[in-house]
């Protein structure tokens, strides 16, 4: 934990290679060539204004998505973080991870929402990232339920939360608006109960790779 805004935020978090810390103004760059190199990888599957994907994902365009993440972080509506790995005590940035739509009160609710590198796609990077957000939400976070949403063709992303013990709870008929069309979803979801006995969602992650390799 580092600072003291809402509850939770900001904060950095981490497990072996895998860090998750808030963004800062230097990664613009970063963010825009790891963006613009994987149009093929993730256009399919996130919802974005019209314009050119070289454009929306400019060093430019990432200057006003850090001030209006911060602006929602600092009001306790998200928790955006920079995914990176660790490799010889440097930091490389390789995705995106948000507990956004937090709604506070008697519901403790919010949604996650979440991308990689290719590059780096299979290493476990996005489960592990996904854990530990959980987990901080739950915990330092106050939440009691994070929900996913996601398209019924994106495997990938639907291995990731099902491995990862989220309960299907809904199909979302024409949810979002996607690649030039309004897209179904499936609606996967997980409350703290699910988890803490556990330890946590990061300790059943681990529990699940030591079984599985």
């Amino acid at each position: 934990m580092i600072g003291d805004g809402p509850p939770g935020w900001p904060a950095e978090l981490s497990d072996g290679p895998v860090l998750l810390r808030p963004y800062r103004r230097t990664d613009a760059a970063d963010w825009s060539v790891v963006r613009r190199r994987n149009q093929a990888w993730l256009a399919p599957w996130e919802s974005a204004p019209p314009g050119p994907w070289h454009e929306l994902n400019s060093p430019d365009a990432f200057r006003y998505l850090y001030r209006d993440q911060r602006r929602q972080a600092r009001h306790g509506e998200s928790m955006p973080f920079a995914v990176c790995l660790v490799e010889d005590g440097a930091q490389r940035f390789v995705g995106h991870l948000n507990i956004g739509n937090i709604v506070r009160r008697a519901f403790c609710s919010g949604y996650a929402g979440y991308w990689v590198d290719s590059a780096v796609a299979g290493r476990g990077v996005v489960p592990t990232a996904l854990a530990l957000a959980v987990d901080h939400a739950f915990a330092a976070g106050g939440l009691h339920r994070i929900e996913v949403n996601i398209r019924p063709e994106n495997l990938p992303s639907r291995r990731v939360v099902e491995k990862l013990g989220f309960r299907e709870e809904a199909y979302h008929p024409r949810y979002m608006h996607i690649d030039g069309a309004w897209r179904d979803h499936i609606g996967y979801a997980l409350t703290s109960e699910e988890v803490l006995v556990e330890g946590g969602l990061l300790a059943r992650w681990r529990r699940l790779r030591t079984t599985t390799h």
